[in-house]
């Protein structure tokens, strides 16, 4: 199912926000009240080979979800790709596997927004510099712009 602008998902379901990128894909979830977003993790693309759904339908059992909010990698001037495409031909196979409604946030300057703040939380520096730590951070990001405000969706 996709949705333009979903109203927060029901109590007590959750919802899981997806950075999704050519190597890795970031993961986040929100609490039982649907107010806050955590990171949860990365999942690692293999080139060339489709998106590791059976993973992610784990987290999904896991913690609940009923709600994904997808990042959308649009241009510097808000228009959409071929990459936006993607995404939602992405976004939308999983919402449909899992039942579950999609709402696309605009990603732009998150992955920088994430860096920032994995570099000022005070982990050791070999902490701060694995990418995964920063993929999960920016779908934190997505997901609580949508927490924030369901009416940004896309």
């Amino acid at each position: 199912m996709h949705s333009k602008h979903s109203d927060l998902s029901p109590k007590g379901c959750r919802a899981l926000g997806i950075d999704f990128g050519t190597k890795r894909i970031g993961m986040a979830v929100s609490d039982s009240t649907n107010t806050l977003a955590a990171p949860l993790k990365t999942l690692i693309r293999r080139e060339g080979k489709r998106p590791p759904y059976a993973c992610m339908l784990e987290t999904v059992t896991d913690y609940d979800v009923c709600q994904l909010v997808v990042g959308l990698p649009l241009s510097l001037d808000g228009k959409e790709n071929k990459w936006c495409a993607e995404v939602r031909l992405m976004g939308d196979k999983f919402g449909r596997k899992i039942g579950a409604d999609v709402a696309y946030v605009d990603e732009r300057m998150t992955s920088v927004q994430a860096e920032r703040a994995v570099y000022a939380s005070g982990l050791p520096r070999s902490k701060r510099r694995e990418k995964g730590r920063i993929d999960a951070a920016a779908a934190q990001l997505i997901l609580q712009a949508w927490l924030d405000n369901p009416g940004i969706a896309r």
